[in-house]
């Protein structure tokens, strides 16, 4: 029994910390906004 609740304790450790690094990863850290520009060619404006 205590191998099983050493792994079970191992398992809740690493899900914890997993937690823990998306909560800081989305606390802490802001996206870059930049603008995106795509040119079309005037073909695909009027396919007429």
């Amino acid at each position: 029994m205590p191998t099983l609740f050493r792994l079970l304790t191992t398992i809740v450790i690493l899900i914890a910390l997993a937690y823990a690094a998306m909560y800081a990863l989305a606390t802490f850290v802001t996206p870059r906004q930049t603008e995106i520009v795509v040119p079309i060619p005037p073909e695909r404006l009027d396919p007429s």
